[in-house]
C-alpha cells in the first residue's frame, strides 16, 4: 500500500500538467502594481531553469497563469523568483499571498535566451517596462561570466520615473562600470533629469559592433517591433536578434493551441524566438 502510494506521487510529480506545491518565502513590492515573489518548493528541491524560461503558477481556487522566472539561474537554491504585475484575478491572488501560503508550480517550460551563443559577441539588451524581468536572469549570467562576452549594453525604457523596475539594481549595475546602461522614460515631470523618449532612441548611444552583436529584446509587442527595426537599421542581422513573446499560454506543452503563432507554439517553441524565424508574424496581432 505504501509503495503504491509512493509510486503514484512520483508519477504525479513527473506529469507536466500536475502542479507541484511551493510556499511563498517572501514578497517585495517593486512598483504600485508589481510584486516580486520568492517561492520555495515544499519538498525542498531546487528548481533549475534557464534564463528566459517560465513557470505556470497556480493560485489555488482561482486559476493558473504563465510567469517568467526573474531570478538568478546560478542561485536556484535561493528560491524561485517571479515578478508579477497585478492585472487580473489570478495575478492579483498571487500578489496578495502571505508568506507561507501555497502556490502551484508547473515547469520550467520553454526555450530560453541564447546566453551561451552570445559568448564572444557584443550583447545589446533592449527592455521595455516589465520586459526587464525576463531579461534579469540574462544580466545575472553575463555579469557572472563577464570575460566571456564583448561589450554589454542595457537599454531600458519605462512609462515614467515611478515605473522604473528594479531601480536599485539598475543603479548597482551602472556602478559596475563594465556594462553600458541607459534608461529613458516616456513622460517625466518634476526632478527627473534623465532621458525622455522611447527606448529605441537610446540605441545610437550604445557602443557595439553590429557585425558581432547578439541582441535580446523584451517588452510590449509594439516596442519590440520598433526595437527590431532600430537594431536592423543599426546593422544587426535578423538572425542575431532574439525576442520573448507573450501570448495566451494555457497548457505550456503545445497541446491546447491557445498560444499558436503561425506554425509555432509560444509555450513549446518559445517564448524566446529568433527574429528571422518570426518574420512578419510579429506584426500580426490576431495570429
Amino acid at each position: 500500500m505504501s509503495m503504491a502510494f509512493t509510486t503514484e506521487r512520483i508519477a504525479a510529480a513527473a506529469d507536466p500538467m500536475v502542479p507541484r506545491v511551493a510556499r511563498l518565502r517572501r514578497r517585495r513590492r517593486d512598483l504600485n502594481d508589481v510584486w516580486t515573489l520568492v517561492l520555495e518548493m515544499e519538498d525542498g528541491s531546487d528548481l533549475e531553469f534557464a534564463a528566459g524560461q517560465f513557470n505556470m503558477l497556480t493560485a489555488f481556487g482561482v486559476g493558473e497563469v504563465p510567469i517568467s522566472i526573474s531570478g538568478d539561474p546560478a542561485k536556484a537554491g535561493g528560491g524561485l523568483v517571479h515578478t508579477i504585475r497585478d492585472v487580473g484575478f489570478v495575478s492579483g491572488a498571487l500578489a496578495r499571498l502571505a508568506p507561507g501560503e501555497a502556490v502551484g508550480v508547473r515547469g520550467p517550460f520553454g526555450v530560453g535566451w541564447p546566453v551561451a551563443e552570445a559568448q564572444g559577441c557584443d550583447v545589446v539588451i533592449l527592455a521595455g517596462g516589465l520586459g526587464l524581468a525576463p531579461l534579469r536572469p540574462v544580466i545575472y549570467s553575463l555579469l557572472a561570466n563577464r570575460r566571456r562576452y564583448g561589450k554589454v549594453a542595457l537599454l531600458y525604457g519605462a512609462r515614467g520615473p515611478g515605473e522604473i523596475l528594479f531601480r536599485s539594481e539598475l543603479e548597482q549595475w551602472r556602478r559596475l562600470l563594465d556594462i553600458e546602461l541607459h534608461v529613458t522614460v516616456d513622460h517625466a515631470e518634476g526632478d527627473w533629469h534623465g532621458s525622455v523618449g522611447v527606448v529605441t532612441a537610446l540605441l545610437p548611444k550604445a557602443d557595439f559592433d553590429p557585425d558581432n552583436t547578439l541582441a535580446m529584446v523584451c517588452g510590449p509587442e509594439i516596442m519590440m517591433r520598433f526595437g527590431v527595426g532600430a537594431l536592423r537599421d543599426a546593422g544587426v542581422s535578423g538572425s542575431a536578434i532574439y525576442l520573448s513573446m507573450e501570448r495566451s499560454m494555457k497548457c505550456a506543452i503545445g497541446l491546447c493551441g491557445h498560444c499558436q503563432l503561425g506554425p509555432a507554439f509560444v509555450c513549446r517553441d518559445g517564448p524566446v524566438f529568433r527574429h528571422d524565424r518570426l518574420g512578419s508574424l510579429l506584426s500580426a496581432k490576431e495570429i
